[in-house]
């Protein structure tokens, strides 16, 4: 596995992130830690959740059993660079409790503990925002987590879907507080997604901050999913279905997986082969569900793509161009 620096830190993170998303929800306790164990065997060191993952009544789930593999000992918190985040609402019962979301300073020190109970560990390696919050002033949010710096409960922080504007903002308002400021954008960015490429990417990379794109599969359009509909493998189904139903989203769907038949490529394979050639990516975010899953994620990490092949994916998906080249007429 090949290992690079999370952003402007000293921490060497592995080029794939293990997303546990569906842990609780879809995989059980057992497979999940046979998954988190395989992942570590294969030398995946990073991996991410949130406190809300597991959902609804059960928020709260998946870091739990990510604290019961950290239990199982044998050197495997030691060995893991976790990532967690907080902004949603962790209000007991399922009830939109006031103060228990968004970014305050007393959900920030109320959801930091919750997540270090659950997670069993005495430390978060990197503590990310959701999601912005327009009601909180960026210098509460700073106090807060210098705070939490000094008091050793955790070590970075980072964002999770901000625009590039909130990302000049925080790190312009930490630099004036002496503070280390973002270390890392979490961003929608894949194939059929490339908006990130006009300011996002470009203000993370002027900050030095790593970026980590999630949905690194679009929601599964990038897997494959027409030839496996085809095959009667898999039923088209939720957003994937209805973006199909775009004649022209289909067509491109139907080329990318044309062209990667032709190559001999697996669909999803490429995909994330594909965000590993990009600039200033650390590493996309994979959430598999079973171990296959995990298996074909390694593989993407050994593939190498061609120039040949490079080009063709552009023609297919086209990004943005180059910023601020691109906001030109």
């Amino acid at each position: 596995m090949e290992y690079t620096q999370l952003g402007r830190t000293g921490l060497k993170v592995s080029r794939l992130v293990l997303g546990t998303m569906n842990f609780g929800p879809q995989t059980d306790e057992p497979d999940s830690h046979a998954i988190m164990d395989a992942a570590l065997d294969a030398g995946i060191n990073f991996f991410d959740t949130a406190n809300v993952y597991g959902w609804g009544e059960n928020k709260g789930r998946t870091e739990e059993i990510i604290g019961s593999w950290f239990e199982k000992g044998g050197g495997r918190r030691e060995k893991v660079v976790i990532a967690t985040k907080v902004f949603g609402n962790m209000g007991p019962d399922g009830a939109d409790w006031p103060n228990h979301d968004r970014l305050s300073a007393a959900n920030i020190r109320r959801a930091v503990d919750g997540s270090l109970k659950r997670l069993r560990t005495d430390h978060i390696d990197l503590y990310q925002f959701h999601h912005i919050d327009r009601l909180t002033p960026i210098e509460e949010i700073w106090q807060a987590i210098d705070v939490l710096v000094q008091q050793g409960k955790i070590l970075y922080a980072g964002s999770s879907n901000f625009p590039g504007y909130k990302i000049a903002q925080a790190n312009e308002i930490a630099a004036r507080r002496g503070s280390l400021g973002l270390v890392s954008e979490q961003c929608l960015y894949n194939l059929a997604e490339r908006r990130a490429e006009m300011e996002v990417i470009p203000a993370a990379q002027e900050y030095g901050l790593g970026v980590i794109p999630w949905s690194p599969l679009h929601g599964g359009l990038l897997g494959g999913v027409i030839k496996k509909s085809n095959e009667g493998a898999r039923r088209v189904a939720g957003r994937s279905a209805e973006a199909l139903a775009n004649t022209a989203v289909r067509d491109q769907i139907q080329a990318y997986e044309t062209l990667l038949d032709k190559h001999g490529h697996a669909p999803g394979e490429v995909a994330l082969a594909w965000l590993l050639t990009r600039p200033g990516i650390t590493g996309p975010i994979v959430g598999p569900r079973t171990l296959e899953q995990l298996t074909s994620a390694l593989r993407a990490a050994e593939l190498e793509l061609s120039a040949e092949l490079l080009a063709s994916l552009d023609e297919i998906f086209p990004g943005p161009g180059p910023s601020p080249e691109a906001f030109a007429w």
